[in-house]
Formats: C-alpha cells, sequence, structure tokens
C-alpha cells in the first residue's frame, strides 16, 4: 500500500459524518479529569455495546463465571469464563481474551458482547482482568496474560475446551498488544497445546520511537490522526505514562521481536482513522512476509474502536458481522 493509499483511510466515513452532525461529538479518551472518571465512562460505554448486542426476548445461549486464578507474584487475577449451554459433544474451541483501554482501563465487562458471540461458535472464552497501570505498571499486564494463557492450557479438560477445535489468542487495542506479545513468549518456550490462531484488533505493535528505520517512510498514522475522534496523541501520551514501558522492549513492542516465524495464523483487525492504524499495517505485513497467514480487515474513515461509541451505525454492524467471520476463520470455518 503506497503512501496515498494509506493517508486515503483516514478519510471520514460518509455515515460517521451523518451522525456527527445529528447527534453531539464523541468524547475523547482524554475527555476525562482522572483515570477513574475515564474508567467509569468506558464501563458505561461496555455496558450499553453489550445491551445493545443482547437479545431480550430468549433464554441465555451461555453460562458466565467470574473465578479467581493465581498468578506468578502470589496474587490473583479475575477471570470471566463464557461458556456455551450446549457445547459440542467434540468439546469447545478456546479464546483467551485481553480487553483493551490503553493498559489503564477496562476489566472483565469490557469484551462480554465478544465473548457471547464467541459461544454462539460453540467456544470457551477466558476474559481476562489483568492488572492496570499506574497501579501496576509495565510489564506488569503482560505478566498477567502469560499466566492467564498458561493457566488456561493447564486446565483444559476442567473448562470444557478441545484445543484440536481451537486455542486462540486475542485482544482489543492494548490487549492485542499483550496477546501478539505472548504469542511469541508461547512460542518461543515451546509450550502446548500449541496456540491455533491470534486475533488483533486495532493492535498496537510498536513505539514510535522504537520503531525499525525502514518502516518510517509508512509510518504515517501517528502524525495524520493525532487529533483523531476516541484515541488521539494526548490521551495515548497520557496512557504510556501511566503504563511506563521500555519502548524497546519487545514486551511493548512485539514488532521487535527477532523472529515472526511459526506464530499461529492472525486475523487483524485496522481502523483508518486511528493514530495506530500503520503500526497495524506493518505488523501484518511483517507476519505475511515471515510466513504466517493472516487475514486483514480495515475500517476506512472510522476512529479507534468506534463501534463501542457508535454501536447502531451500520458501519458498527458491518464490524462486528466481520468479527464473526474473522474468528470463523480462525477456527477454519469459513469455507
Amino acid at each position: 500500500m503506497d503512501r496515498a493509499s494509506r493517508l486515503a483511510l483516514a478519510d471520514q466515513n460518509p455515515e460517521l459524518t451523518r451522525v456527527l452532525q445529528e447527534s453531539p461529538s464523541a468524547r475523547g479518551l482524554d475527555s476525562a479529569p482522572s483515570i477513574q472518571a475515564l474508567r467509569t465512562h468506558l464501563a458505561s460505554l461496555k455496558r450499553n455495546l453489550t445491551l445493545s448486542s443482547s437479545p431480550s426476548t430468549t433464554a441465555p445461549s451461555y453460562t458466565e463465571t467470574d473465578q479467581q486464578i493465581p498468578v506468578r507474584d502470589n496474587s490473583t487475577i479475575t477471570i470471566r469464563i463464557h461458556r456455551p449451554t450446549s457445547p459440542p459433544p467434540e468439546g469447545s474451541p478456546g479464546l483467551v481474551l485481553f480487553h483493551g483501554g490503553g493498559f489503564c482501563l477496562g476489566d472483565c465487562d469490557n469484551e462480554v458482547a465478544l465473548c457471547r458471540r464467541w459461544t454462539e461458535l460453540g467456544g470457551v472464552a477466558i476474559n481476562v482482568a489483568y492488572r492496570l497501570a499506574p497501579e501496576w505498571r509495565f510489564p506488569k499486564a503482560v505478566e498477567d496474560a502469560e499466566d492467564s494463557l498458561l493457566w488456561t492450557g493447564a486446565h483444559l479438560k476442567e473448562l470444557g475446551i478441545n484445543p484440536q477445535q481451537g486455542f486462540i489468542i486475542g485482544g482489543i487495542s492494548a490487549g492485542a498488544n499483550l496477546a501478539a506479545v505472548v504469542a511469541h513468549l508461547y512460542r518461543n518456550e515451546n509450550h502446548t497445546p500449541p496456540l491455533t490462531g491470534q486475533y488483533l484488533c486495532i493492535p498496537t505493535t510498536c513505539d514510535p520511537v522504537a520503531l525499525p528505520e525502514k518502516y518510517k517512510d509508512v509510518y504515517l498514522s501517528r502524525e495524520q490522526n493525532k487529533d483523531a475522534l476516541i484515541l488521539n496523541q494526548k490521551s495515548i501520551d497520557m496512557f504510556e505514562e501511566h503504563y511506563n514501558p521500555d519502548p524497546h522492549s519487545h514486551l511493548r513492542s512485539p514488532l521487535l521481536f527477532p523472529s515472526h516465524a511459526e506464530l499461529p495464523p492472525a486475523y487483524v483487525q485496522i481502523c483508518g482513522a486511528d493514530p495506530l492504524r500503520d503500526e497495524g499495517l506493518i505488523y501484518e505485513q511483517v507476519l505475511r512476509e515471515e510466513g504466517v497467514k493472516t487475514r486483514l480487515d480495515v475500517f476506512p474513515g472510522l476512529p479507534h474502536g468506534f463501534w463501542s461509541w457508535f454501536p447502531k451505525a451500520d458501519f458498527s454492524k458491518d464490524f462486528q458481522g466481520k468479527t464473526v467471520e474473522g474468528l470463523k476463520w480462525l477456527l477454519g470455518r469459513d469455507e
């Protein structure tokens, strides 16, 4: 993709233009006076998203249970286990999922709607509430994410997961960063069962100061979209200040791992009007060049995480449909 094509991805979606003309402008992630206020605001958005995507007239086809699991510092974190009420006789595929929120926001409530869609595919989702900055700084979120994947791998039978049907790691935004990092760590240690897929939604994959020189000519979105809706450079700076990562560490910038070969197939989603757009495009390209099978969906003219802010818009319904199709692709059900 040439420079002009990348820049054109930020041209505002016409439906979004109409939505913004008819309703107040969306509050950005830099609009709240504190991290706690921003956590409250995001939680409200996610509750509304869950309600808008949940049927109200039928009995649930899933069960949801919160559980504490141990992590390496002798503490515990919360996971939410989402199971189908009628699992497949051969066992369920598993999804270990990390929510978004700039490493500072969110919990198990963030991705309930997505986890319920996964159960509709017969899957079991492990929805992880990793610890957040600024209370817990880098690399604590990475450690919690890795520990939750290892815990899941050690408890497959009791969870009802058959990894031969699928064993996928995934995340949204900051959670996609954790998924990408942990997929490498898991591969490097030759853990079993092997991961069979990665779901990387609007990922952050490399701190700009650590970006290899050869990619700088196509790394345009941080400057182009620095004042974008929802996520802008001011909010990114706030999150990075609280998370306080080492930008040159592969635990923050998974693009910097020496090799991406032999990673499982990756389904990648990218927003065109997102400061993180180009690092996602670069990462998908690198995976593909190193022999990783990929599927890419780009949503032109739309900002970071748009479906949470505008859940009733047609472009958000399109996103939700493509997400399900991408997850099916990871399960080999796209034929």
